[in-house]
């Protein structure tokens, strides 16, 4: 039996594709050929959501956007597809959703459409209809700005004169924030339009040669021949008759999108400010009542689109035989494309004045709770009772569904990577940071990061006296590790003092890369092999890339440990958890172009005049931040977070003996600032699991046993463990820190109210 998957991608060619073949059903089955049911009535949506990955509009408002309900919603698709096609026993399936196309962009989420259908057939064929790519984008642009879409065409049209289309396309999708009506699909730009790359992609998960792309005829597919088309795209070898003709729905006027943009940017606004959620159905209606008459976007006038991928066509329409390349002309240039007038005075903020009462009351019934657990208000100070509602109905209720990584199954170990000699006069990938009685974790630190690609370390100390010290001058001798002293810091930290002695070191001044972290904070590269090389890979014009914080909690672990960090502690806060603020903080790793004057703990700081063009931040997911992080800032948001590529792994806390070490110890930055009961709260997450980081252990574990080698190292690395098990045995001896001990232990908080905590207590939060 051999499956065709129709992708769409155009969202009126398959809607009519599938009324075709929805007529015929009967006819078809008669023939060998299965149109399914079990996965949709007509557009087989829960095919799509089954597999999707970031939430989607569909999926939240059909009530699987928990990872869990749509798990099950997998299983139950598979279970009756099986059975649906066990029951008739068709030589042919045909499945189509335009949204396949559409809006899955990673290979987890093919995989999975195709962990569903492999267990039916291994003949699976992959069918796309495409046009002209500006014909397409004027009618996908429209399909967004219903779907709730707020920025214009010049979100493409700025993509013209980049290289890779589809990976700077991506970057413009954000997190979605569901209750705010904005996800990727609608609101980023239109990432396949470039159809060789949307071939390779399919062909990646399905094989070689397993797509087709056919040419898009709407007169024809609107007519009485639209069943030859069927036959031509899903290879029916019979005879199905002719289909009904209909009428192609009327393009809509350049005004009236005009008008759907900025009445969607007026109500997304406005349901932020409220933390309302409107219903899909509502938003739409609403976009129907403003609608004027007038001409159409003209293709023409996105003729640079047109241009943008002619040459790839010309493979295109040579790799498959069924794409007719005359049919793919686009349409005469008219001039450049600018955004139509509204007409008639159209104001935005006045229509949704009028339309107030009816968008509060359908946002009232729409207001439900998230799948946050429920609050223990007794767990909360008095304070607290009164927001602990609020997290668990807005969009700050912590989640774990952001991102395509899968962060809790196990995978292969990382290779070991060769670590090639520097360029004379260069210091590579250097990392500086500052230390205060960490000896335990220094040596796992320098051998992790060694292993994963940075070549040199820039290390202060003050005030240790557990064996620091010693350390990191024994890692000095050896060359592995530059250490300057500390104990004489002025200012208002040691640490800022630090880094401002740092720029004046052979070592920074050399730099390729820079990044300040601490020994608690990991970078864990989570693309390619794991390693600086796959990360700069992936961000390849980026200057700065800002690594999240993802928070880990102790974990159930109270004792000193002899083990790596990174194997140890695997609880942390969930993906999606924009409070408190501390959640979603960053670390910066910056290329040294002498760009910015100062290096602060988050960032560079203070920008040179003249680079303003010459930096480029992005995310964890390689998606451009710039215009958020150019000049300040140090905290991610619902718009620039991302993790795909690479998070922070911070153990603020490890173990409840090391915490106790640490508040003895005290800040490096914020030295005025206890580290107590409420450090804890805002730092011990275990909602969450996410075990990518293991995958370094291997390579971490043969750079350790280098150093582990030396006698000097291996000799205060042990006292230093000594030390501190000592001192945690010493403080739990004391009434302060026993009672403190026996609270934090007995504090069992869910992420919900973990959140709701945070922010009633004041925490700098």
């Amino acid at each position: 039996m051999r499956i065709h998957v129709h992708i769409g991608p155009d969202a009126l060619a398959a809607d009519r594709l599938q009324r075709v073949l929805d007529a015929k059903r009967d006819h078809l089955r008669g023939k060998g050929v299965l149109y399914a049911r079990s996965v949709g009535a007509r557009n087989h949506t829960r095919l799509f959501m089954a597999t999707s990955g970031p939430v989607d509009a569909l999926r939240f408002s059909r009530g699987y956007a928990a990872p869990d309900r749509q798990e099950a919603l997998r299983d139950e698709v598979a279970a009756q597809l099986a059975k649906e096609v066990a029951q008739a026993r068709p030589d042919v399936l045909i499945l189509s959703a335009h949204q396949l196309g559409t809006s899955l962009t990673s290979f987890r989420e093919i995989s999975r459409l195709k962990d569903i259908l492999q267990p039916i057939s291994n003949n699976i064929r992959i069918n796309a209809q495409i046009d002209d790519p500006a014909r397409m984008l004027v009618r996908r642009y429209a399909a967004q700005l219903l779907e709730g879409r707020t920025g214009s065409l010049a979100q493409e049209l700025a993509l013209v004169s980049r290289p890779d289309w589809w990976q700077a396309a991506l970057e413009t999708h954000a997190a979605p924030v569901p209750h705010r009506g904005l996800f990727p699909e609608a609101q980023g730009a239109v990432f396949w339009l470039d159809y060789n790359r949307l071939c390779a992609e399919w062909e990646a998960v399905f094989g070689p040669g397993s797509v087709s792309f056919h040419p898009l005829d709407l007169p024809r597919l609107y007519g009485p021949a639209a069943t030859e088309i069927l036959r031509e795209i899903f290879d029916i070898v019979p005879p199905i008759g002719k289909a009904d003709s209909d009428t192609a729905p009327a393009a809509p006027s350049a005004a009236w999108l005009t008008r759907c943009r900025l009445m969607n940017d007026a109500l997304s606004r406005l349901l932020a400010l409220r933390e309302h959620t409107l219903p899909r159905q509502v938003w739409r209606r609403l976009l129907i009542q403003i609608k004027v008459q007038g001409p159409e976007i003209d293709p023409g006038e996105l003729a640079c689109i047109s241009q943008r991928f002619a040459s790839g066509l010309d493979g295109l329409a040579t790799r498959h035989p069924a794409l007719d390349r005359a049919r793919l002309e686009p349409d005469r240039p008219c001039g450049d494309w600018t955004e139509a007038d509204p007409t008639r005075g159209f104001r935005a903020t006045q229509y949704l004045m009028a339309m107030d009462s009816r968008i509060a009351k359908a946002a009232e019934k729409a207001q439900t709770v998230t799948d946050a657990p429920p609050f223990d208000p007794a767990k909360l100070p008095p304070q607290g009772v009164a927001q602990s509602a609020a997290p668990g109905r807005s969009p700050f209720a912590p989640h774990n569904r952001l991102g395509d990584v899968d962060e809790t199954a196990p995978a292969p170990a990382y290779p070991v990577i060769p670590r090639p000699p520097l360029p004379s006069g260069s210091s590579g990938r250097v990392i500086v940071g500052c230390m205060k009685n960490e000896a335990p974790y220094i040596l796992e630190w320098i051998a992790y990061h060694r292993a994963i690609g940075f070549d040199n370390f820039l290390i202060y100390t003050n005030g240790c006296d557990d064996g620091t010290t010693q350390i990191l001058s024994r890692l000095d001798q050896l060359g592995l590790a530059v250490h300057r002293g500390n104990d004489d810091w002025t200012g208002k930290s040691p640490q800022q003092h630090a880094l401002d002695a740092s720029l004046c070191e052979p070592v920074m001044q050399n730099a390729d890369w820079i990044a300040h972290i601490d020994v608690d904070e990991f970078v864990n590269i989570r693309c390619g092999n794991g390693t600086l090389d796959d990360l700069f890979d992936q961000c390849q014009d980026a200057t700065n890339i800002a690594m999240t914080w993802r928070l880990f909690g102790h974990g159930g672990v109270t004792r000193v440990l002899n083990r790596p960090v990174i194997d140890q502690f695997v609880r942390c806060a969930p993906s999606y958890c924009p409070k408190p603020h501390t959640a979603w903080g960053f670390k910066t790793l910056f290329r040294n172009l002498g760009a910015y004057e100062k290096i602060s703990c988050h960032r560079p700081n203070k920008l040179r005049q003249g680079f303003e063009d010459r930096v480029k931040w992005v995310n964890g997911s390689g998606r451009d931040m710039t215009a958020d992080a150019l000049r300040n800032g140090w905290r991610n948001s619902r718009k620039t977070i991302g993790y795909d590529l690479v998070q922070l792994n911070h153990y603020a806390l490890r173990s409840a003996d090391s915490f106790l070490v640490k508040r003895q110890r005290g800040r490096a930055l914020h030295v005025d600032r206890s580290i107590g009961y409420n450090y804890w709260v805002r730092m011990d997450w275990s909602g969450a699991r996410d075990v990518t980081i293991r995958r370094n252990l291997p390579r971490l574990r043969e750079e350790m046993t280098k150093l582990m080698s030396d006698d000097t190292l291996r000799h205060w690395h042990d006292h230093g463990l000594a030390w501190h098990r000592a001192k945690a045995e010493e403080l739990r001896a004391t009434a302060e820190f026993a009672q403190l001990y026996r609270r934090i232990l007995s504090l069992k908080l869910t992420d919900a109210e973990r959140v709701a905590r945070a922010l009633a207590l004041d925490m700098e939060s």
